[in-house]
């Protein structure tokens, strides 16, 4: 990739904005635009990395669907030892606009705040560190260790990104996630399982229903066993996390019959279980669920819709250890992210950045200026701390 970037973001508010006004909206579920895509904002992020010195390729995922990779050039070290790889890798993608009060896209600056999707969850913290890593441009190749970038497609849905990257680029010495935790060290963080729990029954009219059997009665029986002993369950398995509380349970959504006069053959109910790690060391969710579902109803079963690991990066890595000594406390978080799947692979992950997750997803969603200048100052910080950082 060799384009030059025409006209330079005088600022990281100029790079915020020019980030929102590209929309990237995840196509799966309910866009709420017919632009969707990464493609765009991954070539926009691809030539300002350029104008900043790294190398850049784009990594296709899915058709149109890249992630944006830039490897920033780095010296010999004095020793001749090979330095440990960083990389800094928010993602690109956005969740749906639909419902939105403000305009998506426009990225107006108003009471001190710069509005669109994105602007929080995950644009802002996303030129934060570009902006970081162009003032230091001319430092970074002298730092003791290589430092990369990835710009991550398909966060918001599968984390296809962040897992293909895994797979193909090998594994990293740390990894630090963008995603807004108000400049906090997210070293821990709850997994995710979305599961489809299926019932069966016998079809029959309606008028005759004794000569069926209700798919949607038999759920209940079930509904009323996970939101009360499996619950108790999860908890007891689990344990309850210092940092993320214990496991939870949401049920959260429900379909089942064809007509009011047919006695259904069929239901179907969608849960949500957020996993501590300590569930995970023991088996996970899934075979939990399965097993529970199947002891309740044998003739049910269970359906993976899809599965993200918790997070349990260890709080005395050196690299958190810098994170902490540069003023970014450690916490939890109850949502998951890509650092899970990168961690997963081997590569010790963080997620942090400027702004807070409150204003992530919503239809009115921004990232204030102040917090935009913070994150740039950290992450310069963050950087220059790591002159002093002893490699082994």
């Amino acid at each position: 990739m060799t384009v030059r970037m025409s006209s330079m973001p005088n600022g990281v508010h100029e790079l915020t904005q020019a980030l929102v006004r590209i929309p990237s909206v995840n196509p799966d579920g309910d866009p709420g635009t017919t632009h969707t895509g990464e493609q765009a904002c991954a070539e926009f992020v691809g030539r300002f990395l350029e104008h900043s010195g790294a190398e850049v390729f784009l990594d296709e995922v899915e058709p149109g669907r890249p992630n944006v990779v830039g490897h920033y050039p780095s010296l010999p070290s004095p020793d001749g030892r090979k330095k440990p790889r960083i990389v800094f890798a928010p993602h690109t993608d956005t969740v749906g606009v639909g419902g939105m009060i403000i305009e998506p896209f426009g990225g107006e600056i108003r009471d001190g705040r710069i509005w669109g999707r994105g602007a929080s969850d995950t644009k802002g913290p996303m030129a934060s560190m570009l902006w970081a890593l162009h003032e230091m441009r001319d430092e970074i190749p002298l730092l003791p260790v290589e430092v990369h970038f990835a710009g991550f497609m398909s966060e918001e849905s599968a984390q296809l990104g962040s897992q293909h990257f895994a797979k193909h680029h090998g594994r990293y010495d740390f990894a630090i996630i963008a995603e807004p935790t108000e400049l906090k060290t997210v070293f821990r963080h709850k997994g995710c399982l979305w599961a489809d729990v299926v019932t069966r029954g016998i079809a029959a009219h309606g008028a005759t229903p004794e000569r069926g059997e209700n798919a949607i009665v038999k759920m209940s029986k079930l509904i009323q066993a996970l939101d009360g002993e499996f619950r108790e369950l999860l908890v007891e398995l689990g344990g309850v996390d210092d940092r993320l509380g214990s496991s939870t349970l949401n049920l959260g959504m429900i379909n089942g019959g064809t007509r009011s006069n047919i006695v259904p053959d069929s239901c179907r109910m969608r849960v949500d279980i957020r996993t501590t790690p300590h569930l995970q060391k023991h088996g996970g969710a899934a075979p939990l669920l399965r097993d529970f579902v199947t002891r309740i109803d044998d003739t049910a079963f269970v359906e993976i819709v899809t599965e993200a690991l918790p997070l349990d990066t260890d709080p005395q890595h050196p690299m958190v250890n810098k994170l902490v000594s540069c003023g970014a406390g450690l916490t939890g978080a109850p949502w998951f992210c890509d650092a899970a799947f990168l961690a997963a692979a081997g590569t010790p992950s963080i997620a942090i950045g400027p702004g807070s997750i409150a204003q992530a997803h919503t239809k009115d969603e921004f990232i204030s200026l102040d917090d935009l200048k913070s994150g740039v100052a950290f992450f310069r910080n963050f950087l220059q701390s790591l002159r002093t950082l002893q490699t082994a």
